[in-house]
């Protein structure tokens, strides 16, 4: 997969800089500054610990299963143009290499139900699926929202019913606001129907660093 998140950082060299210390326990594949510079952490073919716990689908080690781009952002700020730019190119090079599937593109807040919101409502995922680097569903018949959302990668604990609803809104339906409703659950799915998670494939492990 690709992972995609924000550093909540305000300097770019911050983020690389804590992205590189051992004290910090972290680390990313990729660090992409505002102004699009990027640079490279981790080698693609290894393990970076970026992730943290969470799951996507029946993957449960995403670490392992993942090339992490943390994306220079405080959070409440828009994505600039050359940032989402030099993203889609970065993106590209990734997918070709390793045969990754735009519905294999996800953000941290997807994996990580109730610990991490980034890259959060600011990110442009239509702009990413225009670009056909990530996937955007169109409303199909409304079925039952948390089944479908199990089986397009959603894996949430009891509980956690409106955390799951405002992960999804944030990257399908930035804005929307209230109850679960009809509109959810007619785009919910169209994801599970046609992008179930793993796609029945087993994919290998990176190489543990």
């Amino acid at each position: 997969m690709i992972l995609l998140h924000y550093t909540a950082m305000a300097s770019a060299a911050e983020a690389r800089d804590w992205l590189c210390n051992p004290a910090s326990g972290v680390s990313a594949h990729y660090v992409l500054a505002r102004d699009g510079t990027c640079w490279q952490l981790v080698s693609e073919g290894m393990r970076a610990w970026h992730a943290g716990p969470g799951a996507w689908g029946a993957t449960t080690d995403v670490n392992s299963r993942s090339i992490g781009i943390e994306i220079v952002n405080t959070g409440s700020e828009p994505f600039p143009e050359p940032q989402m730019a030099a993203l889609e190119s970065l993106m590209t090079g990734i997918a070709a290499r390793w045969s990754i599937p735009p519905e294999r593109v996800v953000g941290h807040s997807d994996t990580a139900l109730g610990r991490k919101i980034d890259p959060g409502p600011r990110f442009d995922w239509a702009r990413l699926a225009r670009r056909g680097l990530s996937i955007r569903p169109r409303p199909a018949a409304p079925g039952d929202f948390a089944a479908d959302a199990e089986r397009f990668g959603y894996r949430a604990a009891p509980g956690q019913d409106e955390i799951r609803l405002a992960a999804f809104r944030a990257r399908f339906r930035p804005g929307a606001e209230g109850p679960e409703d009809e509109t959810d659950r007619a785009l919910m799915a169209d994801l599970a129907a046609r992008w179930p998670a793993d796609g029945g494939r087993t994919l290998p492990a990176a190489t543990a660093c």
